[in-house]
């Protein structure tokens, strides 16, 4: 089956590392965010990858080309911001029969051949991956019945019109006739389709436990990390103090180090992506250091983006923001 990834956003929670990198190509240890995006289905079930993408989408293109993965790519630009269900609908002319839809940076424990099995079973037109959560008024929100169908859908409620602590995961599977239902301009699939879904009973959904990042903030991506190496969610490297080390084992705590790194301050809960470098002294706290570089002897950095290939100056000292 085929797989849709809706990747059209321009990263900018995680500027400036996406300045030079497209969000999908971020690598969370040794794979590419959009490829630990789609791992919940077996690979045995899918058979093509399209990625519905309005950044970089040349690099995305060029990276795939390339890379040693099951399934092959395929890039369907946005040349304009369509929305969620835009840019779905601008796949309509490549997309058959029955589909696997996600949003962009889910990193979830969801299985997909459970998810599959009910939605065959029950000969519904979607079916929504769920997930409960405590204060539910920054998503979508889902109503269901004892059977599992959708008896209503919120967009974003306010605290007096929750109904549901179950939310809508971002991941999806479709059947092709969605597309007769959704209109050619840019438009919501949240707002505008699942909802007609919904009253036609055509709509069902699927619960499931373990976990839920949406990993396109900084503090996400961090919380994304951490469970693919809870989880060993990896084929290459190691794991030694709740940290994954892509060759050279260092002294960090409970972070992503790639190839080519020195370690020689004091790292925690943080991502250094290739060949960054960490003097003597130094300290880096919930950060995200980008490849290539420096930070300098006794700095001190916490909560900071450092983009690619820059030097951050000795004694430096900085809480939040980007470098």
């Amino acid at each position: 089956m085929q797989v849709v990834v809706l990747a059209g956003g321009i990263g900018s929670r995680l500027r400036p590392w996406t300045n030079d990198i497209p969000k999908p190509l971020l690598p969370m240890l040794d794979a590419t965010l959009l490829e630990r995006v789609v791992e919940g289905v077996p690979p045995n079930l899918v058979d093509e990858v399209i990625v519905a993408g309005g950044y970089k989408i040349d690099m995305i293109e060029e990276y795939f080309r390339n890379a040693d993965v099951d399934f092959d790519v395929r890039i369907i630009p946005e040349d304009k911001p369509l929305g969620t269900g835009g840019a779905l609908g601008n796949c309509r002319d490549v997309v058959s029969g029955r589909f696997a839809c996600f949003n962009g940076d889910i990193v979830s424990s969801l299985n997909v051949a459970p998810m599959l099995e009910q939605h065959s079973r029950m000969g519904v037109k979607g079916t929504l991956a769920l997930w409960e959560v405590e204060d539910p008024t920054r998503f979508g929100i889902v109503g269901l019945d004892e059977g599992n169908i959708v008896t209503q859908f919120k967009e974003k409620p306010k605290p007096e019109e929750v109904f549901s602590n179950l939310i809508n995961a971002g991941s999806y599977i479709l059947e092709e006739e969605v597309f007769d239902i959704m209109p050619k301009e840019k438009h919501s699939l949240e707002r505008d389709v699942f909802p007609i879904l919904a009253e036609e009973g055509s709509l069902a959904g699927f619960p499931f436990e373990g976990y839920f990042i949406d990993a396109g903030t900084p503090t996400s991506w961090h919380d994304g990390v951490k469970r693919c190496i809870e989880e060993e969610r990896f084929k290459t490297g190691s794991a030694s103090n709740g940290s994954w080390h892509q060759n050279k084992v260092t002294t960090s705590v409970n972070s992503m180090v790639q190839a080519d790194c020195l370690v020689l301050g004091v790292v925690s809960d943080s991502t250094l992506l290739r060949g960054a470098r960490i003097e003597v002294g130094a300290s880096v706290t919930n950060c995200l250091i980008g490849e290539g570089s420096i930070v300098g002897k006794d700095a001190k950095l916490s909560n900071v983006i450092v983009g690619h290939r820059q030097v951050v100056p000795p004694g430096h000292i900085q809480s939040e923001g980007t470098f």
